[in-house]
This record gives C-alpha cells, structure tokens and sequence, in this order.
C-alpha cells in the first residue's frame, strides 16, 4: 500500500479562506486525533479557535505548540486557541465550556461536533449502562452543543454547523453496536438541525469520515489485516489522514460553501 504523510497545514498548496480569518470556531474533542488536526487547520486559517476535551494534558501540549504570530507573507495573523477542560457528556459542564469561549472570544460562528469514541465491544457485553455512556460521547452532546451556540448564529444570520459521522454503519462494521447506531443517528440529528436552523441561514452538514489513520487508530487496530481491508475497500490506495478531514471542515466552515446544508460529506478514500 502507498504510504503518505500528514501535510502541515502551512503548505502553501492548499485553499485559504479569507472568510475564516478572525470567524470563532468551537471544537469539541479536539485535543488529539482528527481533532487536533481540525484544531492546527482552523488555526492555520487565522481563525479564534476554542476547544474542549476531557484530556487536559493533550489540550495544554496542543495549546502550547501553537502560540500567537503575525503570520508569513500572504498568511494571515495566528491566534493561539483556547483549550478548556470539559466532560462532553456532562450537559451543564458543557453549556458552561461553551460559554467560556464566548466570554472570551467572542460569538461562536463555526461548531465541529467531533468528539467520539469508538470503543470495541461485544453485543452480549453491553449493558444499560455502557449504552448510556456510548449514546452520550457520541450523539448526545452533538445536539446540546448545537443548542448552545445556536443564539449566536441566529444573531449573526449565519452559522455552520459540522458533525462528525462515519462510515462504520454504512459498511457495517463488528463489535461497534452503540457507536454505529450512535453516528448512523448523528445523519438524522444533522437533517433536522438543517431544517430547523436554514430559516436563520444556518448551514449544518455531516461529515463523514472512512478509517482515518490517527495514533490511536495505528496503535490499538491497523494491522497487516487492516491494511490488506484498506487496500481492497478503497478505491485510493493510500492512508486516510486526519488533515484531509480538516481540510474538508474548513470548507464547510467557510463561505465557499454557503448553499450547502444538510449534506453527509463523505472522505473515506471511496470505502463506501
């Protein structure tokens, strides 16, 4: 299989979007993973970026790395973001997140609901309470993160909203149940919000990733079997990565793509 490496997100061959620069993104598990990669692109835009996660010593290393700077020639100013320590499936803990980035950065115009978990499992293993957890990390706050930065956007008159699917259900994966029904639900979530909010010129998509090759994903399951199941399920034959997702919000978040709402954006290198 081809091999390939994360592009910075300095390199000058890929889009700016000038409607980023100083525009308040929040980003919700973005401390590693596909979200820190959203969190470095966003960035990199010269966008206000906040970011809650539950890790705080991943948040402060991903804060710490990307301090204020002017910007190089035809670059525009870098601000560093905001990281806050936040349980997702705690409601309040995170209506009070949400309202700290506000405080301090201003209107949130951009939400990426990407935390998640895709812990393994068996069907005979799950119990009320595990199916709880797994509904409330992967679905449940996707929803009340919109309700919270909603009011904002509708002041604005505008909004992008992107939830993180996957292509998981769709391809019908083992011993993810809850997380499958969980992110096969995030498309119903995202069709709904879309109506509701497209009245206020809220756009709200799904963004739907294959098998990204992120550290954990490398560390816990890519393995000669997984990279042979890569190989023939995708029509690129190379790794999936979490930069070619963010590039893809930023997209979304910009106003390239102001008349596209209520749309599942699929990057999986042509799995599905």
């Amino acid at each position: 299989m081809m091999t390939s490496q994360d592009n910075a997100p300095t390199q000058e061959n890929y889009a700016r979007y000038p409607s980023l620069v100083d525009r308040v993104v929040l980003i919700t598990g973005g401390a590693t993973g596909i979200g820190a990669s959203f969190v470095e692109h966003f960035v990199a835009q010269g966008a206000r970026v906040g970011f809650l996660d539950i890790d705080t010593s991943a948040g402060l290393v991903l804060t710490d790395s990307l301090a204020d700077s002017p910007g190089g020639p035809g670059q525009p100013p870098r601000h560093k973001p905001m990281f806050v320590t936040c349980d997702l499936t705690d409601i309040g803990a995170l209506r009070a997140a949400v309202a700290d980035v506000k405080a301090a950065l201003g209107p949130i115009e951009v939400l990426v609901n990407n935390a998640a978990n895709d812990r393994r499992h068996g069907l005979a293993d799950i119990t009320p309470e595990s199916f709880d957890e797994g509904i409330a990390v992967n679905v449940r706050h996707q929803l009340f993160a919109a309700q919270a930065v909603m009011a904002d956007m509708k002041a604005a008159g505008a909004g992008s909203i992107i939830n993180l699917g996957s292509v998981s259900w769709m391809i019908k994966d083992r011993n993810l149940q809850v997380y499958l029904m969980s992110k096969s639900a995030v498309q119903g979530l995202t069709r709904g919000l879309a109506k509701e909010l497209g009245a206020y010129g809220i756009r709200v998509n799904t963004l739907v990733p294959g098998w990204v090759m992120t550290d954990k994903q490398r560390r816990l399951w890519l393995n000669d079997e997984g990279r042979e199941s890569i190989k023939r399920n995708q029509c690129i034959d190379a790794e999936l990565l979490p930069a070619d997702l963010a590039r893809m919000a930023l997209f979304l978040a910009a106003d390239d793509s102001r008349m596209i709402t209520s749309k599942d954006i699929v990057v999986d290198g042509g799995w599905v």
